[in-house]
């Protein structure tokens, strides 16, 4: 019987899962991230995150601790030389598993299990997060369309206020004084409208 017994043979013989969460461990300590199933990724990271506790502790003893189960010397190095400063001030929690949806050919659940200090992304996102709560949410708007209508309208104004200072105020010199498009297009329509009652 297996009362109480939560943990997950992954399908797997007592030493080919020792095998394979062994070689696991190094690629997610050499890699930073790796991507695998959910129920792997699980067991991983009760696998992994004790090695990286230990890694805190640099002595001859922890990583002779740590080389038994990984069985790997580069990743033991990387371990103790780079990876545990990073997660020097982390009080466990070391690793994220992100969900990715189902694999095409058995509809396994898949995932990212990535070191949490190594994802520059979420790291910056945070920190622009934080950015943006301060920021205020102005409305361009109102002031976009004053500025179209008002700018050709003070522009026809002082036209006309050189003209009447010159004097000269006869209706050529006004005529000349450059209209509003708005202005221009309903004097079109207004002259086709005008052509078509003639023709009528």
């Amino acid at each position: 019987m297996r009362h109480n017994k939560k943990f997950n043979h992954l399908g797997r013989t007592s030493s080919h899962r020792k095998a394979m969460l062994s070689n696991m461990a190094s690629s997610l300590i050499l890699h930073k991230r790796i991507k695998t199933t959910v129920a792997k990724a699980k067991a991983l990271r009760m696998y992994v995150e004790p090695l990286i506790t230990k890694s805190k502790d640099d002595t001859t003893h922890s990583r002779r601790i740590v080389f038994s189960h990984l069985q790997n010397k580069e990743a033991v190095s990387e371990l103790f030389r780079e990876i545990s400063q990073k997660v020097a001030d982390r009080p466990g929690g070391y690793t994220r598993i992100l969900k990715l949806g189902n694999r095409f050919g058995d509809a396994a659940a898949m995932c990212y299990i990535e070191l949490v200090d190594y994802n520059e992304n979420m790291l910056v996102g945070k920190e622009g997060a934080a950015d943006e709560t301060k920021k205020t949410r102005r409305s361009r708007r109102g002031s976009k369309s004053t500025a179209k209508t008002t700018e050709p309208v003070a522009a026809v104004a002082a036209d006309v206020a050189e003209v009447i200072e010159s004097g000269e105020t006869t209706e050529d010199k006004v005529s000349e004084v450059e209209a509003p498009e708005s202005t221009t297009d309903e004097a079109a329509s207004a002259e086709s409208e005008d052509k078509m009652e003639t023709k009528e």
